[in-house]
This record gives structure tokens, C-alpha cells and sequence, in this order.
């Protein structure tokens, strides 16, 4: 084995544990949670189900990368490739939509009475069940279309015309399937970065507006210290920034490789680590910064402490 495959592979085993780990371990937490007394807020549904988007990444990112890193090829057939493509593609778009719910649904908490979004504030808790629902369902009906073509134009083509993936290879998309997929899979994407990195904006001014207006009531360090909502979008928008610094930089390598037939090694591990680098990092914001998933730190600390 050459030292950069072991190498890239170490990098990707490290990565996919540490974030199967962080979010089956979160998952677990707030699934514990559904079965007591506690009462899971708006935003923790949303972490809830990000988690598990997260997760499905991993498993269909993670795992077959770090396999390929150390020169196995198990998921190198078309089914199965075909199949993971689905997973992964359903998962990142509900990571995605997600992650721009969580993000607007703040910026709606956090705005005064007398803004655009007052009449939504009462509203918008009890929607929040069904526009996740609605993600899922988006999601897996229009991925699927792509399935079913990979599975009936297989049928007629030769393996020259298999787009390479590194762990596997699957079918070369023509400029029909191409428009397709753009205006029901990317534009979707685009457009909730985009509103996200509206939402983040606006987070902030109202923040400062409602920093300026406390600051004749209580001092600054006070209030900073005793203001959860602030914590919250402080967190919320870190994920945020976060979420839009790595898939941008996914998104840019994933464009570089679809404009190569046969894509460099740098490059498709490049991608591939900046596609898993959010799934694996989040879980630790959340820990870090939600309420929610902040006892599960907090519990965590206290059993490695006790060792």
C-alpha cells in the first residue's frame, strides 16, 4: 500500500469514527429524552433530526471513503454505489434544510414584536414537525428519480460510461439528467445557504439592537452572562457558519470533479473530506452550546472524570 493511500485513510478512519460516535451518542441523548418527563423544544427537534441526517452521512460517506483510503473496494458495484449515492444525497439535503430551519426559526424568535415576522412567532413551533416531515419526504421522492434512471439506462450503456467516485463508480449523468437534478437537488441547496447566510445577518443585528436597548437597563457583562437566548443564537449561528464554510468548499470541489471524466486522487479525497467535515464537527457544536445537548457534555465529563 502506498503511504499516501494509508495516510488519507487513517485521516478518514479518524474522522468517521469520531463522528459516527459524536452522533449516535447525541442521537441516543435526545431519543432518551422523548421517553421522559422532559419536553424537547422546537430547536431540539430540529438538532434532533439533523443528528440523524448526520449520522446517514457518515455511514454512506464515511465508511465507504475510509474503506477505499485502505484499498478495499466492497462497494465498487453499481448497485451498491447507486444505493449509498441515494443515502448520502437524501441525508445531505435534509441536513441542509435543516440547518436553514434551525437558523430561521432563531432569527424569528429573536426579532422584536414590531418587525416583518410578528405575526409568525406564535405560529411557526407547531409547524416545525411538519416542514421536517415535508424535508424527508422532498428529499426521498426526488432522489429517487435518479435511481430509477441509473438503474434503466445501466442496462444500455458499457462501462466506459461509469462516472468514477473513488470507492465505487455509478452512471454518467447526460445534460437532461444534469438540468434535472439542478433544479430539484442544487437550487434547493443554494437557495437555503443562501437564506441561511440571510438569517445569520439578521441574527446579528437584532442581537446589537437588543444589546443597545439592555445595556441602560443591566451591564454588559451581565447581561451577556445571564441571557440564554443569546447563548442559543450565539450557537445557532456558529453552526451556521460552520455548516456554510464546509459544504461551500464541498460544493466547489464536487464542481471541479464533475467537470473532470477521470478527477485526480487529490482531488476526489479533497471533496470527500470537506463532504464529511460538518457531520462530524456539528454534534461537538451542539454539545457545546445547546442547553439540550449540553447535559449530555456535562454527563460525559462527569464519567471520564470519575475514571
Amino acid at each position: 500500500m502506498k503511504p499516501r493511500s494509508l495516510l488519507i485513510g487513517m485521516v478518514f478512519l479518524i474522522q468517521t469514527v469520531t463522528g459516527i460516535l459524536a452522533n449516535i451518542v447525541l442521537l441516543f441523548h435526545y431519543l432518551s429524552l422523548c421517553f421522559t418527563a422532559y419536553k424537547l423544544r422546537p430547536t431540539d427537534l430540529i438538532a434532533e433530526h439533523l443528528t440523524i441526517a448526520n449520522t446517514l452521512i457518515m455511514l454512506s460517506k464515511g465508511i465507504p471513503q475510509t474503506m477505499q483510503g485502505f484499498g478495499l473496494k466492497y462497494f465498487c458495484q453499481v448497485s451498491r454505489c447507486t444505493l449509498l449515492l441515494y443515502v448520502y444525497r437524501v441525508a445531505r439535503g435534509v441536513s441542509v434544510s435543516t440547518t436553514c430551519l434551525l437558523s430561521v426559526f432563531q432569527t424569528i424568535k429573536i426579532s422584536p414584536m414590531n418587525s416583518i415576522w410578528k405575526e409568525l412567532k406564535g405560529k411557526h413551533p407547531k409547524n416545525i414537525g411538519l416542514l421536517i416531515f415535508f424535508s424527508w419526504i422532498l428529499y426521498t421522492l426526488v432522489n429517487c428519480i435518479f435511481i430509477f434512471y441509473g438503474i434503466i439506462k445501466y442496462t444500455s450503456i458499457n462501462i466506459t460510461e461509469l462516472e468514477d467516485f473513488g470507492y465505487c463508480s455509478c452512471i454518467f449523468r447526460d445534460e437532461i439528467i444534469e438540468a434535472l437534478y439542478t433544479a430539484f437537488v442544487l437550487f434547493p441547496e443554494v437557495s437555503c445557504s443562501v437564506l441561511m447566510i440571510w438569517s445569520s445577518g439578521s441574527m446579528i443585528y437584532f442581537l446589537h439592537q437588543h444589546k443597545q436597548r439592555m445595556q441602560y437597563i443591566h451591564k454588559t457583562n451581565d447581561f451577556q452572562k445571564t441571557c440564554p437566548e443569546t447563548r442559543a443564537t450565539h450557537s445557532i449561528f456558529i453552526l451556521v457558519c460552520t455548516f456554510v464554510s464546509f459544504y461551500t468548499l464541498s460544493s466547489f470541489f464536487y464542481a471541479c470533479i464533475a467537470n473532470f471524466r477521470n478527477p485526480s486522487w487529490w482531488l476526489m479525497n479533497t471533496s470527500a473530506l470537506f463532504a464529511t467535515c460538518f457531520p462530524t464537527v456539528s454534534p461537538f457544536v451542539l454539545m457545546s452550546c445547546n442547553s439540550t445537548a449540553a447535559r449530555l457534555r456535562i454527563k460525559l465529563s462527569g464519567f471520564f472524570s470519575s475514571m
